[in-house]
């Protein structure tokens, strides 16, 4: 997961090769939460599948293609799926060790010499180092924010709640994903507390008549095979719409 300093938006045309994370003094947010994130990933070669999450491809099949944010990009899969669909992709991560495998991956995904171009069509990529608080991101301006399986952490004035919702356009959706029962857990000993964290719900209760609300359920997960967390079986997903 993650967020960060927007980097130079550039054009769609630009080969993707030259789109690469910022370097880590480039970071906007707590260090200790980013230190927490290069830990986790760096203790395995590959953390997640690779492949989309399901609820995002399904979410996702009857839009627009626009501008997205995808917040906790992770590795990219996320993001690399959205912007061969024809999306301009800002993606957040707090991580810089996942950043570095995320710009890998779009590179990979390139063909031929201009990197940005896939199966004949140009990528809109730009990677952002920082947590969603601290990011700058223009307001009001994504098609679409999504959120899948975000950690994002609680405070009392609601901050990252609030922030999902100022990045989404009039008319745009924003898209939240999450385990199923995880907000219902015991706190743990190895310190996770779902106290600690914003789930669908609260999000949820922030929505006044700007929005629409057109999905909140809770559904079998479509999970990609392998990757940290393959062992949930269900979600929830909020997806909502702003209207004004």
């Amino acid at each position: 997961m993650a967020t960060q300093p927007p980097a130079s938006h550039g054009t769609a045309t630009q080969p993707l090769a030259s789109r690469v994370p910022p370097p880590a003094d480039a970071y906007a947010g707590d260090p200790a939460v980013r230190a927490e994130w290069d830990d986790r990933y760096n203790e395995r070669h590959q953390l997640w599948s690779g492949q989309p999450n399901g609820a995002l491809v399904a979410e996702v099949a009857g839009l627009t293609p626009g501008r997205v944010l995808d917040v906790g990009c992770g590795e990219g899969a996320d993001a690399i799926w959205l912007a061969r669909r024809g999306w301009d992709v800002t993606a957040l991560e707090v991580s810089g060790v996942a950043l570095e495998r995320a710009a890998e991956h779009a590179r990979d995904a390139g063909q031929g010499r201009d990197a940005g171009q896939v199966r004949g069509t140009a990528l809109a990529l730009r990677w952002v180092h920082a947590e969603l608080v601290a990011a700058v991101l223009p307001p009001a301006s994504f098609d679409l924010v999504s959120a899948q399986y975000p950690a994002l952490l609680r405070t009392p004035d609601a901050a990252a709640e609030r922030a999902l919702l100022a990045a989404v356009a009039p008319g745009g959706v924003l898209l939240v994903v999450h385990h199923a029962g995880m907000d219902t857990r015991h706190a743990a000993d190895g310190g996770f507390d779902p106290a600690d964290y914003v789930w669908p719900s609260m999000i949820a209760e922030l929505l006044d008549d700007d929005w629409e609300i057109e999905v909140d359920e809770q559904r079998p997960r479509v999970a990609p095979e392998g990757g940290a967390g393959a062992h949930h079986t269900d979600d929830v997903v909020l997806r909502a719409r702003r209207l004004r």
